[in-house]
């Protein structure tokens, strides 16, 4: 049974959606329960292949249809995507449960179709996260992709056109992504990952193997979103409704990054992306160009959730920058921070969400007081702040020392100085947003406090406390992570 995990994870979320589609037209209230079951069949199975292959060390393999790689489809689950399908299973959870009544509120009507794109959107990305083929990761990115377009989407007001923009860059993305594979079969007759890193030491001197590996970087950077080729995400999060932004932010980039390390690592192999190319100097600046960027722009929003996609902008610069580095150090605060993001965002994408739910408006003047409105809420998003600008113990300052320290580790500064700068503004947004919600309009010790509590629903507010705890957790236990797991998903050679 075990060696079937690999495959049950994907196929249980991919078989609720339909029978959520069907329990939409029956029956409203059979939706949320079909996709929490599923989701947590999933989150179960992600634990057990962790579990596995720590006491193993052995990568688990379950081959489709019983056929061999590389002519039939493998799936692999490693150190390296196993922590990953434990993130965007819990992710995905704590999220539909945190959302419910938002879904109630913003979709009466239409309650089936957005519990069924949730879990194929959860599909897609588990599935990227498992496949050992180069062309069916493509397929999934599809899946995870049009599903996203929709919930998106779904929204009110300017959200379906936002969607449309990230239709057009999204396609635009796939097809590099795409173009690349194909080039890379066309010079190796296979699309099987452990195939293709076997067989492309023997012809890196290839100007197709070179065109290949620009062509799909680039895809990949538009997917992420990195800077400046980040313009579908902002108004797409920005836009959509609560319990879409706070399922997508916190996971497409983080999974788009993980592809891109998968494809670097595994298929090109480091010799190639490190040693051969010269090209990863030129990726680190870029992604010290996003920091700074995304910086800039949070500190010009006055809205909250706009804010907030823009620090994704920069962190996104946080972990392609790490990742090119090259160095141990700097790939293990890579790895750590695509954990860590992912549930920072959460957490903040969440509080906004209950902000939303209650206020109906997250501009920054409509912010005050809300610590004394909302003060469960509130305390929760403080804590996610804390940990996005890397206050000890929260997670997020654990991964931002292993970032600095293989920054320094590689002689680039310039890299340290953008990670700095970048917390320096992380503490004016927040600390702005603090100020708004707990000072004002009670500045004036003459003005009498008779503020309502108007806390949101404890089916919000309990995930969102798990979420603001996990991130402590997650800091404390960080030793245990990068020793016992991150330490395996680094190929030996890197040093």
């Amino acid at each position: 049974m075990s060696q079937q995990l690999p495959v049950l994870i994907i196929v249980v979320p991919l078989l609720s959606a339909f029978f959520i589609t069907v329990a939409g037209w029956l029956n409203n209230r059979l939706c949320f329960p079909i996709a929490v079951i599923s989701l947590s069949i999933s989150l179960y199975s992600a634990i057990v292949l962790l579990s596995m292959i720590i006491s193993t060390k052995n990568v688990i393999v379950y081959r489709l249809g019983g056929w061999p790689p590389p002519w039939g489809i493998a799936y692999n689950v490693d150190h390296l995507n196993g922590l990953f399908l434990i993130v965007v299973s819990a992710v995905a959870l704590l999220n539909l449960i945190a959302t419910k009544k938002n879904v109630e509120e913003d979709f009466p009507d239409k309650i089936g179709p957005f519990y069924s794109l949730y879990v194929l959107f959860v599909t897609g990305l588990l599935g990227i996260l498992v496949t050992g083929d180069v062309f069916n990761l493509y397929v999934l990115l599809e899946i995870a992709s049009l599903t996203g377009y929709a919930l998106i989407g779904m929204g009110k007001d300017r959200a379906p056109l936002a969607s449309l923009n990230y239709v057009f860059m999204g396609t635009i993305g796939a097809s590099f992504y795409l173009l690349g594979i194909g080039y890379l079969y066309l010079v190796t007759g296979s699309l099987n990952m452990n195939d293709l890193a076997a067989i492309l030491p023997e012809i890196y001197h290839s100007r197709v193997v070179l065109f290949a590996f620009i062509i799909c970087m680039t895809g990949l950077f538009i997917k992420m979103a990195l800077f400046p080729l980040h313009a579908w995400l902002p108004n797409a999060y920005t836009y959509a409704n609560s319990a879409a932004s706070s399922l997508i932010a916190p996971l497409t980039t983080k999974v788009m990054i993980y592809v891109m390390i998968r494809i670097t690592l595994f298929v090109f192999t480091p010799q190639f992306s490190f040693a051969t190319l010269k090209i990863s100097g030129a990726f680190v600046w870029l992604a010290t160009i996003a920091i700074i960027m995304g910086s800039f722009f949070a500190l010009s929003k006055r809205s909250l959730k706009k804010m907030l996609t823009y620090i994704i902008v920069a962190e996104v610069g946080y972990m392609v920058g790490g990742f090119w580095l090259g160095n141990r150090l700097a790939i293990t605060g890579a790895i750590l921070h695509i954990i860590n993001d992912a549930l920072m965002t959460l957490c903040v994408f969440l509080a906004a969400g209950t902000i939303l739910y209650q206020v109906k408006n997250d501009d920054f003047v409509n912010l005050k007081g809300l610590f004394r409105k909302m003060p469960f809420s509130m305390a929760a998003f403080v804590i996610g702040a804390l940990s996005i600008i890397g206050v000890p113990p929260t997670c997020g300052f654990f991964s931002k020392w292993y970032l600095i320290s293989g920054a320094i580790a590689a002689g680039h500064y310039g890299f340290v100085v953008a990670l700095l700068f970048n917390s320096l503004v992380n503490v004016v947004l927040f600390f702005r947003i603090i100020e708004i919600g707990y000072f004002e309009p009670f500045a004036d010790h003459h003005v009498k406090d008779d503020t309502q509590i108007m806390e949101a629903p404890l089916s919000m507010l309990v995930p969102l406390m798990v979420v603001a705890v996990g991130l402590i957790v997650l800091g404390i236990y960080t030793g245990d992570i990068v020793t016992h797991i991150i330490q395996f998903a680094i190929p030996a050679q890197i040093v």
